[in-house]
């Protein structure tokens, strides 16, 4: 697995794809490799086959009757929501497989809880967390993809799960079979039809012979003379022999081979050169012609068309004139519609202005209002009139009453001249 082998840094980086840089001060810089971008589909799909060990399907999907992600699926933004219910999901599940007890996380929890839960779990394994919790909330990208690949890691380590050294199948190599003559071919057709079950491998044959030497090695001194008729023997091995054919099999590293193949393909494709070439260079022929014909026909065409050419000319020429002088006069058009536009308003203007003073000239209202005004000014004025001879009388009445006080006063204050001379 390529998990195995790469050391997933939390930033969803591997050692062996970034690089190191001065940046003036001393420290290093680490910069994004170039597959970088790409690595967390890497990570993404050995986080499948990590889940599959866990038999996530079985344990989780069928009991929760959920849908099993792609190999892409939080690498790639499909439905946000969707996406972080089941990155929620799985780090739950993950977490408590690993032996840490956690809360299945329902769907209308707070997510920011939610995250920082997990965060604080994926710490207490020993992993890292360098970036912002807002990383998770979307439920895609690089950062879910190494949350869930680290629990993942914790979980196969809990339950004891270890990485064995792949095994490899053996390649076997395809035989070839070895190109037989044409007379062969014919000579042999109707037996390899008709016994293709029946050859015999000469393989198989040695481990035949080894068998019997070493099971029968104990019968061998009964067989130092032979019992069996030649006549006999000679009828059976011609009643036998269309079933000896023997087939030999052949080496596919053999140069010999090959060699005669190259020589074989060779002189195929040198007979089918001539035969082609002659139909291309006929071809060759039949294109030159044609493409003569075609140049002369072009040149009569042009001379039997030229004076129509030069009149759609002229024609061209004059339709050209008529545009421009068309967008000359269409200019004036449109700047004398425009003056028109503006002494229009103005006289809209005017018009407005005359109906208000006319209105305002035939109207009778202001002439009632002085009306009314002059009645209410001649009553203020007879109650003014009024007040002023009530003021008047009582200011008279005051002053004769004022003027009998002083004569009464001064009557009053006069000594008689007879008490006077009695003194």
């Amino acid at each position: 697995m390529a998990a195995a082998a790469a050391v997933v840094t939390p930033s969803g980086l591997e050692d062996g794809m970034s690089r190191s840089r001065g940046d003036g001060t001393g420290e290093m810089v680490v910069e994004r490799g170039p597959g970088a971008a790409y690595h967390m589909f890497v990570v993404m799909e050995d986080l499948v086959e990590k889940l599959k060990l866990l038999r996530y399907e079985e344990e989780l999907l069928r009991k929760s009757n959920l849908k099993p992600p792609s190999r892409h699926y939080f690498a790639l933004p499909t439905n946000p929501g969707e996406q972080f219910y089941m990155f929620c999901t799985l780090a739950a599940w993950l977490i408590n497989k690993a032996g840490h007890p956690f809360d299945q996380p329902q769907e209308y929890d707070d997510p920011n809880a939610t995250i920082s839960n997990i965060l604080s779990e994926l710490r207490s394994f020993g992993r890292t967390a360098d970036f912002p919790p807002s990383k998770l909330k979307s439920g895609y990208g690089e950062h879910v993809c190494y949350v869930l690949d680290c629990l993942a890691e914790e979980t196969l380590k809990y339950i004891g799960f270890t990485w064995k050294r792949p095994t490899y199948p053996v390649e076997e190599l395809e035989e070839e079979t070895v190109p037989e003559d044409d007379v062969e071919l014919t000579l042999n057709k109707e037996e390899e039809t008709d016994n293709e079950e029946n050859f015999i491998d000469l393989n198989v044959l040695k481990a035949q012979t080894f068998y019997l030497d070493t099971n029968e090695s104990a019968k061998q001194e009964d067989i130092l003379e032979s019992t069996t008729d030649a006549m006999e023997w000679s009828l059976e091995v011609e009643r036998v022999l269309p079933q000896l054919k023997v087939t030999i099999r052949t080496d596919n590293k053999d140069w010999r081979i090959h060699v005669d193949q190259m020589h074989q393909h060779k002189s195929g494709i040198e007979s089918a050169l001539k035969e082609t070439k002659g139909f291309l260079d006929k071809l060759h022929n039949e294109i030159s012609r044609t493409l003569e014909k075609i140049g002369s026909r072009e040149k009569y065409i042009n001379n039997q068309l030229e004076h129509l050419v030069q009149e759609y000319r002229a024609a061209q020429a004059q339709l050209s004139e008529a545009r421009e002088r068309y967008q000359q006069g269409n200019g004036g058009v449109t700047e004398r519609t425009r003056i028109l536009s503006e002494v229009t308003e103005e006289l809209e203007k005017v018009k407005q202005e005359m109906e208000e003073k006319g209105s305002s000239m035939t109207d009778g209202a202001p002439l009632v209002k002085i009306k009314q005004s002059l009645t209410k000014l001649k009553q203020e004025t007879v109650q003014m009139d009024i007040r002023i001879g009530v003021v008047e009388h009582t200011l008279l009445q005051s002053k004769l009453k004022e003027k009998s006080n002083m004569t009464r006063d001064m009557h009053a204050t006069i000594i008689p001249e007879s008490a006077i001379g009695s003194y």
